[in-house]
């Protein structure tokens, strides 16, 4: 997608892109249905900078966000940037964390309430290797117990220790967050979890469900990890749904 003129707005290059790109993303996100009301939030570390992030103005709907209205704060929760909005604590403070102690690996990510997520983040065992999709995320995925309203900065350390080397966690009784390097690559990857959440609730809806045995979920992670390698994760499709939404309502990019 050409590179679009960037109006007067104090702001880098690189940061001006990515915010076009975080506004595209809540675009997506409420266009598939994934907003929940004011609330939820995507966020994304901004490029060149040490502990800042751009995120949702809070009172806003999705559909209402654009690159110029996100909100640029710093990790102690300072508006660093020129939105005059304020942001949801609890967005805040699970964010905050995780740019903070996790760097790179964290650079773009989202927490959602859909039904399906939140579904299954309720059910005792949590994601099952019963569908194709649920297969990519076997032993990729941490768990998190349910402690309230995620408001109180003396969680994120247990978030982070219960996290480990994934990049997903599902909060019990909650919903996920999802993580990744890329915009595109946090996308696509919350794309497959939310089929992986419907599947299994339609599955699971019918009786007892045909269980994928460990071996071949190592040799299907094994083969999607080929195809992986062989382009950007989610370029493709995170480009295809923001001419999707770019052929509905074009003003997240201003």
């Amino acid at each position: 997608m050409a590179t679009q003129i960037k109006p007067k707005f104090e702001c880098s290059e690189e940061e001006w892109k990515v915010r076009q790109d975080l506004a595209a993303c809540y675009r997506i996100f409420d266009h598939l249905g994934w907003g929940e009301s004011i609330y939820n939030h995507i966020s994304i570390a901004v490029p060149g900078e040490k502990d800042t992030f751009l995120i949702n103005p809070f009172g806003l709907l999705y559909d209402e966000v654009t690159a110029s209205n996100l909100v640029k704060i710093d990790v102690e929760g300072n508006n660093v940037g020129q939105s005059q909005y304020m942001v949801n604590k609890a967005g805040f403070t699970q964010h905050a964390h995780f740019h903070k102690h996790l760097g790179e690996r964290a650079t773009a990510i989202c927490h959602v309430h859909t039904t399906a997520t939140m579904a299954v983040c309720s059910h005792k065992d949590g994601l099952v290797p019963t569908n194709f999709y649920a297969c990519n995320f076997q032993g990729q995925i941490g768990y998190h117990d349910f402690e309230g309203v995620t408001v109180r900065p003396e969680e994120g350390d247990r978030l982070v220790e219960n996290l480990g080397n994934h990049s997903i966690l599902m909060l019990r009784n909650h919903g996920p967050v999802v993580m990744d390097k890329t915009i595109p690559g946090m996308f696509v990857k919350m794309w497959a979890l939310q089929r992986a959440c419907e599947i299994q609730i339609a599955t699971l809806s019918q009786g007892n469900a045909n269980v994928v045995t460990q071996d071949v979920v190592d040799t299907h992670q094994r083969d999607l990890a080929v195809m992986q390698s062989q382009g950007g994760a989610g370029v493709f499709d995170f480009e295809a749904w923001k001419r999707r939404v770019s052929k509905i309502d074009d003003s997240w990019k201003s």
